[in-house]
């Protein structure tokens, strides 16, 4: 293999260009707003030297005017979860994006199906990706032959979990979705390997450091391929010192009250005997509960000296206003596997969401329950740090809007509601699953039982395969643009 023929002043000038070029390229206003931890030198001296261009970086530009524009006009993007591209065609009509479920990949995409556990190849997500948006491509170049009139090159925002694995598994896993055309991608605060989604419990947050540097690998990658892509904070809870629970009482621990063979409904039982029993509190909750007003002031004022004030410390400045030291151990709770627990506030999702919203272009707050006012505290309080955020927001199926005080009233215009606060983007993510069971339950049981009769009433004269207008539903007149291909090898030009 010939050695490559330069001299090292042209290498030089070239690499300085292409230094100068990336600095120009972050202070654009589409990238303004982010802040990277590492400089345009240390990427141009990892980028390939042969210049690609995406589909991804086209697609998150069409995402971010149209989020931005909803910002401006106070209004929002309602989609939801689809694997299929059939689904994703008719998507065209309604939705302005089309999102990629973990979880709807969990199911519909792997060989053996199973729950949201985040337990699937981690190519898996940025495979469906890759179908949908080359779906996409063919209805977009099918319906420039037939002149239709729908957008079918909806961005594409997909779950990236939590990055599956350590840091350069997330940047290979980050190079797939670009090169799928992915528009954006999320990525959680959870630990890898540790997933049980539930409400409630089943979660583990990883430290702020750890999602940190896992959003820092996203970024660098994006910006290593030259792409745009955007891509979004999905923030759990933090793991600050401040909100972990600690026992004030003389108990056992958690872990020798569980023993292996616990089955699950005996696990729930003894975890709620031993919680109550064990008197929970955060750190700063104990101080309070033996100290007098004013020296938990004293307390407080000291701790708002620092930005985050480290256990030791904490339980010396207890000890020096208190004089005694605070029945308070934070190794008790911790579960089997090392976990420890903890208090999930408001406040430490916007504190998760700060730390790392300029990494990110849009912030999605993961919350158990629709509190209302906590929904209104969050977007307002980061909107407060950063102003014009754009955010994201998943209606979980578990939520239950009733028992969080909603009326009927207020949960009819939520999604208006949040649009206000600045959420642009809302998904449900799973209907999809419910939808496809309910509608093929139901063609299952009427054809047994009516056969072509029920085919020729209910399927050609109305219904599933005309629209309204009468017309074949969209994707299914795909002939016409192999007669389009076949017209131009003839040398025939398309009449339009």
């Amino acid at each position: 293999m010939p050695a490559i023929q330069t001299d090292l002043a042209t290498e030089q000038a070239t690499f300085n260009a292409e230094v100068e070029s990336i600095e120009a390229a972050w202070k654009c206003p589409r990238q303004a707003h982010l802040v990277r931890p590492y400089s345009a030198r240390t990427i141009a001296g990892l980028r390939n030297s042969i210049p690609q261009t995406y589909a991804s970086s086209t697609m998150a530009d069409k995402l971010w005017a149209q989020l931005n524009e909803h910002r401006k006009d106070g209004t929002c993007e309602l989609t939801y979860g689809a694997t299929d591209p059939i689904q994703v065609s008719q998507m065209a009509k309604h939705q302005q994006t089309v999102y990629v479920s973990g979880s709807l990949c969990g199911v519909s995409e792997v060989s053996t199906p199973g729950r949201d556990a985040a337990d699937y190849p981690w190519d898996t997500v940025p495979k469906a990706v890759d179908k949908i948006f080359r779906s996409q491509m063919w209805h977009d170049q099918r319906q420039r032959h037939e002149l239709e009139n729908w957008d079918y090159l909806a961005p594409i925002i997909a779950d990236a979990d939590m990055g599956f694995g350590g840091l350069t598994s997330i940047v290979k896993m980050t190079k797939a979705f670009v090169e799928a055309g992915v528009a954006m991608i999320h990525m959680d605060d959870l630990a890898i390997g540790m997933k049980r989604f539930s409400m409630g419990m089943g979660r583990t947050a990883v430290p702020t450091s750890e999602y940190v540097s896992r959003l820092t690998a996203v970024r660098m990658q994006f910006d290593i391929m030259g792409a745009t892509t955007m891509l979004m904070c999905r923030c759990d809870t933090a793991t600050y010192h401040p909100y972990i629970l600690g026992a004030t009482k003389d108990v056992p621990s958690l872990a020798s009250a569980i023993s292996i063979s616990t089955t699950t409904p005996e696990y729930q039982s003894i975890r709620k005997t031993w919680k109550e029993s064990a008197g929970l509190m955060t750190f700063d909750e104990a101080v309070k509960a033996l100290a007098a007003e004013e020296q938990y002031k004293t307390y407080s004022s000291k701790l708002s000296e620092q930005e985050v004030t480290p256990m030791t410390e904490r339980r010396k400045i207890a000890k020096q206003i208190l004089g005694q030291d605070v029945l308070w151990d934070w190794e008790l709770p911790r579960s089997t596997k090392g976990q420890y627990m903890w208090k999930p506030t408001i406040q430490t999702v916007i504190e998760r969401a700060s730390a790392v919203a300029q990494l990110g272009d849009v912030t999605w707050a993961r919350i158990d329950a629709p509190t209302w006012p906590d929904l209104v505290t969050f977007h307002e309080a980061t909107n407060a740090k950063f102003p014009n955020r754009l955010f994201g927001f998943g209606y979980v199926g578990g939520y239950d809007f009733s028992k969080a005080g909603f009326s009927e009233e207020q949960i009819k215009n939520l999604h208006k509601d949040l649009a206000k606060l600045g959420v642009v983007w809302q998904v449900q993510p799973v209907w999809v699953t419910m939808a496809l069971s309910d509608v093929t339950d139901k063609f299952g049981k009427m054809w047994q039982e009516e056969g072509m009769g029920m085919w020729v009433r209910d399927c050609q004269r109305t219904g599933w395969m005309k629209g309204v207008d009468g017309a074949h539903k969209m994707g299914w007149s795909g002939g016409y643009l192999a007669d389009g291909f076949a017209e131009a090898v003839s040398g025939r030009d398309m009449v339009l």
